[in-house]
């Protein structure tokens, strides 16, 4: 693992996940023998939006019984809800090792072991090999990648012919500074925020055709007011992305939520065909 790996890495570690949502759940009154997937929808998709928006991908593309790999995977959400909803398998890949271990036992936990696989490793240098699945599915990753013409090209490489790209991010808008932490980075260093279409410019140069695109801007900046609106009333719910967060969950959504409002950054979804 390289140095900015492993910086990345270490700002989404956090010592004994797996364990502290377990407890989360328990102090729930519900039983560990019997938890069903929905019992960790709230924390288990580190994404503006989180299942909900997944869901939306989701329903862009024929994807039923599909191969899938998430690049950037985090804690496994995407992957379990298309092996229970759509009868795919999946594949997730993710730089932290304790996000990996943590996305494996919630599997086990809710039963989808079988079908949803998790790896640690690089979305740089995927250690598949060429056309390999049916989808490939990122959300809200590329930011911390620097040389973004590697992350498209691995891929458009794994991707079988006629296979689909889906994916879900943040991008600049408009030229200005950004001010951190936000969710992926505490510190500028770890941030390499590039426009939409210098995405698309990239992606379109591996010639994957573009066939759907959302702004998702309005709908992320709707979702933060609301879900701080409910923090200040009633404190931080028992189960959300402030277990993967911390202390710092209210300071990186507050920040991203002035950004989207200001037109510095945005959110778009999109689908793209090999």
């Amino acid at each position: 693992m390289n140095h900015l790996d492993q910086k990345v890495a270490e700002h989404y570690h956090k010592d004994g996940l797996f364990e502290e949502i377990l407890t989360r759940l328990e102090k729930q009154n519900l039983d560990i023998t019997q938890i069903k997937r929905e019992d960790i929808a709230s924390v288990d998709e580190f994404h503006v939006r989180g299942a909900t928006v997944s869901k939306e991908l989701a329903k862009t593309i024929p994807i039923e019984g599909k191969t899938i790999l998430d690049m950037g995977s985090g804690i496994g959400g995407p992957c379990r809800m298309l092996a229970d909803e759509y009868n795919c398998t999946a594949t997730g890949i993710d730089l932290s090792p304790e996000f990996v271990r943590t996305a494996n036992a919630l599997s086990k936990l809710v039963g989808l072991e079988d079908k949803t696989f998790f790896v640690q490793g690089s979305a740089m240098d995927l250690p598949f090999e060429d056309n390999s699945f049916d989808v490939v599915w990122t959300q809200h990753v590329q930011m911390n990648i620097p040389d973004k013409n590697a992350f498209y090209s691995e891929a458009h490489r794994v991707l079988k012919p006629g296979g689909h790209f889906l994916y879900y991010d943040i991008f600049r808008k408009n030229d200005g500074n950004v001010l951190y932490p936000m969710p992926w980075a505490s510190q500028e260093p770890m941030s390499f925020l590039i426009k939409n279409n210098e995405m698309a410019q990239i992606v379109e140069g591996l010639e994957l055709k573009s066939i759907s695109k959302q702004d998702q801007t309005t709908a992320g900046i709707d979702f933060f007011k609301s879900l701080l609106a409910k923090v200040k009333a009633s404190g931080p719910p028992k189960l959300g992305l402030n277990v993967l967060m911390g202390d710092s969950t209210i300071p990186k959504l507050t920040n991203l939520l002035a950004h989207l409002e200001k037109g510095l950054l945005m959110l778009e979804s999109g689908v793209y065909q090999k």
